[in-house]
């Protein structure tokens, strides 16, 4: 599968039709076109391939300036890489050859994998064995990124392995072909050395069909053979629904499969209760992303999201995954159901959501304070009101968003929480450890 030729076989084929190579496109270390871009600390650019023998081969040092590498993490080129693509798609060959070289116009994909994606699209065949391999294929660091993304590109491997989830719609199909499909289309749409081009290649063919895709996924983490296929069943949903029409959001939104095993991949994982990370931030991203609706977040509700994500402010997240727990938790207290599941259980909830106000960026502590006004203020539970109140650090929290950039709307609601709590300016003062002076709010 993975084919060792050294990069120089780009830079011979433009030599041999006279092509002039630009000198910033070659290797410092082979003196050939680069394949694969990367930059150490000290700025200058190198062949993947080439710097990572002389890293493998014990040097510490810059082979350009020699100096000394406090850091040996190689960053892809983005830049550079673009520009030596688009000079390999245009550049003309001053030589009369009627034929020009395959690479005249752009990367195109070897036989082998071609060969794959053939039997991938046959009716009839089996498609695993191609599909694993080329999962292999472009996962394996030793292939190179202009291999693999010409294989996305020119192939056009994301559509014909999309096919494979909408064909497999039968309850007696299998759900191995699908799993293996969406590994194949997981790595595309997830690795770091795959083009942001190619990546959005992947939502397009699922959303021709995304009732028959959604179905399938659902099944994959619904049947799965571990916890990788569920997550890269979940990230393939949440890159449909990032690129889908508000019609597909709600058309997969309203499948009540996909929103349990979303609740479900957010949950414990083992007899111990722990969270898998990945697994955590897949189905809260994509549970955030489709709780617009209202069906949605009574779905999301009947179905067991709130306690899953109080379990996760419990835990220590932060961050991103803090801010998409808030986020979902927000849109939770947007329904009935949703503000009677945090207050039954608020002695947990409150505590949770304030514990986390300040440890999701801006849109989390805006969230967090949305879910607070929501139960204590609008509808005044007194479950609700008691657990707010005897949150540790709460009234300081409240203080501090109202002092930094936040939005109108979440000071107002923020200014309103401390009101009905009372909070005069000793008591603020008392709870306040910052040394900074700050103007009270009243």
């Amino acid at each position: 599968m993975v084919r060792k030729e050294g990069s120089g076989r780009l830079a011979a084929e433009y030599q041999g039709l006279e092509v002039k190579v630009p000198t910033f496109f070659r290797c410092p270390i082979s003196l050939d076109v680069m394949r694969s871009p990367v930059s150490l600390c000290t700025g200058v650019t190198y062949d993947r391939a080439s710097i990572q023998r002389w890293i493998d081969s014990g040097n510490a040092t810059c082979p350009a300036t020699m100096l000394p590498l406090p850091s040996t993490d190689l960053v892809p080129n983005l830049t550079l890489r673009r520009l030596i693509a688009l000079w390999a798609s245009t550049a003309a060959p001053s030589s009369s050859s009627s034929s020009p070289a395959p690479s005249a116009v752009g990367p195109t994909p070897a036989a082998a994998e071609a060969e794959l994606l053939r039997q991938v699209a046959a009716p009839g065949m089996d498609p695993c064995p191609a599909l694993r391999k080329l999962a292999a294929f472009l996962s394996d660091d030793d292939v190179d990124e202009f291999d693999k993304n010409a294989l996305v590109r020119a192939g056009g491997a994301a559509e014909t392995v999309a096919t494979v989830l909408r064909r497999r719609r039968g309850k007696d199909a299998g759900v191995e072909a699908v799993e293996a499909a969406v590994r194949v289309l997981a790595v595309i749409a997830a690795s770091d050395c795959i083009d942001e081009e190619n990546r959005r290649r992947v939502a397009a063919p699922l959303a021709a069909d995304a009732a028959s895709s959604v179905a399938s996924l659902a099944r994959v983490m619904r049947g799965g053979s571990g916890l990788e296929a569920r997550v890269d069943a979940a990230r393939l949903v949440e890159s449909l629904l990032r690129n889908a029409t508000p019609a597909v959001k709600a058309a997969v939104a309203e499948l009540e499969e996909l929103v349990a095993e979303l609740v479900r991949l957010v949950g414990p994982v083992d007899e111990k209760g722990s969270l898998d990370r990945q697994a955590v931030e897949a189905g809260l991203s994509c549970l955030a992303a489709i709780a617009g609706t209202r069906r949605a977040r009574s779905e999301m509700v009947r179905l067991g999201a709130v306690p899953a994500v109080v379990r996760v402010l419990a835990s220590d997240a932060a961050g991103s995954h803090a801010q998409a727990a808030l986020r979902v938790l927000e849109s939770a207290v947007g329904c009935a159901e949703g503000r009677a599941a945090v207050c039954e259980q608020a002695q947990a909830a409150i505590p949770a959501v304030v514990s986390k106000m300040m440890k999701g960026g801006m849109g989390g502590a805006e969230a967090a304070v949305s879910v607070l006004w929501a139960v204590c203020h609008r509808y005044k539970d007194r479950r609700a009101v008691d657990a707010a109140a005897a949150s540790k650090g709460g009234l300081t929290k409240l203080l501090l968003l109202m002092q930094s950039g936040c939005s109108p709307a979440a000071r107002q609601m923020a200014s309103e929480l401390l009101k009905m709590f009372k909070v005069n300016a000793k008591s603020c003062l008392a709870g306040y450890d910052s040394k900074t002076t700050h103007i009270m709010p009243f």
